[in-house]
């Protein structure tokens, strides 16, 4: 189908059926490398400028007419591909096909990505939609019933790390961290949340950790109440926030809110008294949020008519305001300018800086710089007044496009069209993955084709 299907795995098989049946040796793929001329069956998310690299060459069913491909490697998160057969396919009867055709509108895949990473925990949803997570555990942020940590110690991983319980029955579709609490959305789609809850950012109505003793987990931690008849389809978690896109495609968020972050209008917490989940939806105007990225105490979305706008602590310029606010508790009217017709299609928080994958796959970073996490050779601070078309986007390399960012406290990374990866920003401890403790990025020389890919 060509209707833009949204969530489609990373993982999955890609098919293509015919009205009638084909001569199998003329549907082929392009098994070792992303080069696209010469393959009938092409699957791409460049304007196939290049393409999916296959595992295999197609495999035939429906009496020749459906042919199946997998891809070599997992497609990229949030990406939107499509699919193009050539005039190079022809039927049983010898009969080319008559014109050339490509998806209008394509897939995406989901921008739900396994892992996640808390200050100094992580938790990862394996293929059966089971958790497990490692690391520091003050808080029960593991979620296991006591406040012991795992990993730090032989014999804690792989078959001995538990995994969590999520109730009889229940799986994750969705992981996040914050700090130092964890949240998963389930199968039936509502939220269990554990860990550290000083402002309520389990949204359970009170401060009381959960999983950091017996009995706290599983069947015995409750659902957060979304509302009457209301379920979660993306979670992000803050420092000390919470906050998930509905169902009906609303927006609510709970915890800290000393910020702002809450885009609420006030600066009260939410979620830890009783009687306070029956929250306001974020006013977001006349768009919808599809995806949410929370940085320290402010938050971001990227809308339905990809633009972005951010909200809560602003004092460095990180949510794109000129003004620099300390305190910022309502979305603004206007969204972030981005550049003369430049939207966006993915966006990361740090601390106190932001990026966005924008619509011709290029980055922009704005906010804090005193690392050179934002990419631009400098370490002076990009607020409001800064973006626009005169704010450069990041110097990438080459002819090199950016397919997936992540953005740590003080530090950036994207994965790039070639399926590289690159890291700039602070490296105190090595984050940047390069044999160091060099920052890169806050030098002139020292992005684009200078900055090393990391060897994976």
């Amino acid at each position: 189908t060509d209707n833009l299907t949204s969530s489609v795995s990373v993982s999955d098989n890609i098919s293509v059926t015919f009205s009638e049946s084909m001569d199998n040796t003329s549907v082929t793929t392009n098994t070792s490398n992303t080069t696209c001329s010469g393959y009938s069956f092409q699957v791409s998310s460049d304007s196939f400028s290049s393409c999916v690299q296959m595992g295999s060459s197609p495999t035939v069913s429906n009496s020749n007419r459906t042919f199946t491909v997998t891809p070599s490697l997992k497609m990229f998160y949030s990406a939107t591909y499509k699919i193009r057969v050539t005039t190079g396919a022809k039927d049983s009867a010898g009969n080319y096909i008559a014109s050339q055709y490509t998806q209008t509108y394509g897939f995406k895949t989901t921008s739900t990505i396994p892992i996640t990473a808390g200050s100094a925990y992580s938790c990862f949803m394996l293929d059966n939609g089971s958790v497990k997570c490692w690391g520091e555990n003050s808080y029960g942020q593991l979620g296991l019933g006591d406040i012991i940590n795992r990993g730090d110690n032989s014999s804690e991983m792989g078959d001995n790390l538990t995994i969590v319980d999520l109730g009889s029955g229940r799986t994750a579709t969705a992981i996040a961290t914050g700090d130092s609490h964890t949240c998963a959305i389930l199968d039936n789609a509502s939220i269990k949340c554990w860990g550290s809850n000083a402002s309520g950012q389990l949204g359970l109505g009170n401060t009381i950790n959960r999983g950091d003793g017996s009995n706290q987990m599983g069947d015995n931690l409750t659902a957060i109440d979304l509302g009457s008849g209301r379920t979660a389809k993306v979670i992000a978690t803050g420092g000390s926030h919470t906050c998930a896109i509905l169902d009906n495609a609303s927006l609510k968020c709970w915890g800290e809110n000393s910020k702002g972050q809450l885009g609420l209008g006030d600066i009260i917490n939410y979620g830890d008294n009783s009687g306070e989940m029956d929250l306001t939806t974020v006013d977001l105007g006349s768009e919808t949020a599809t995806s949410i990225t929370t940085g320290t105490e402010y938050t971001c979305v990227l809308l339905d008519d990809d633009t972005v706008k951010c909200w809560g602590r602003d004092n460095y310029g990180q949510g794109g305001t000129v003004k620099k606010f300390e305190v910022n508790s309502s979305p603004p009217e206007n969204a972030i300018n981005l550049g003369n017709d430049r939207t966006a299609t993915a966006i990361t928080a740090g601390n106190f800086h932001t990026c966005a994958i924008l619509d011709n796959s290029s980055i922009k970073c704005w906010g804090f710089n005193a690392s050179g996490q934002l990419g631009l050779g400098d370490t002076s601070t990009v607020d409001g007044g800064d973006l626009d078309d005169s704010l450069p986007a990041v110097d990438l390399g080459a002819g090199r496009t950016a397919r997936a960012i992540a953005a740590g406290d003080n530090h950036t990374c994207v994965v790039l069209d070639n399926t590289s990866v690159k890291c700039w920003g602070s490296n105190t401890a090595g984050q940047l993955g390069l044999g160091n403790t060099s920052n890169r990025g806050d030098n002139s020389s020292e992005m684009g084709d200078n900055l090393p890919v990391i060897s994976l």
